[in-house]
């Protein structure tokens, strides 16, 4: 049975989805730009600000769902400038310990609200 996820402390979905949803022990996670719960406007700052921002939403979700970022198997980053991705590695070794959850990182075109990254995943609960 599946279970949606809601959380206040994440932005609301901006389109036809669920923050995530919970299939077992499995969570998945739909993807998070860098905008603010509060405001549902984009974080200020330049990319760093909004890769911290993408993480603080995808672990108010996490946690609504019972989980914390560490429960993470799979992240999926996507970035309009590829060349932003040794800043992703760096802001991500603050929110993450070894061993590290899988992980790919995408160039793409572009982005919802003209954001430079965004990131979705998997995450397991329990043992």
């Amino acid at each position: 049975m599946k279970k949606i996820i809601e959380s206040k402390h994440a932005p609301q979905a901006i389109g036809t989805y669920s923050q995530a949803v919970r299939v077992g022990d499995t969570v998945y996670l739909s993807g998070q730009i860098p905008l603010q719960a509060e405001t549902m406007e984009v974080a200020p700052g330049g990319i760093r600000e909004h890769i911290h921002q993408v993480f603080q939403n995808l672990a108010a979700v996490a946690e609504a769902a019972g989980g914390q970022l560490a429960d993470i198997v799979k992240l999926n980053v996507y970035l309009t400038k590829l060349e932003d991705f040794p800043v992703v590695n760096e802001v991500m070794a603050e929110y993450f310990q070894p061993p590290y959850p899988a992980r790919a990182a995408v160039g793409v075109a572009a982005l919802p609200k003209g954001v430079g990254v965004e990131m979705d995943a998997v995450m397991v609960l329990g043992d």
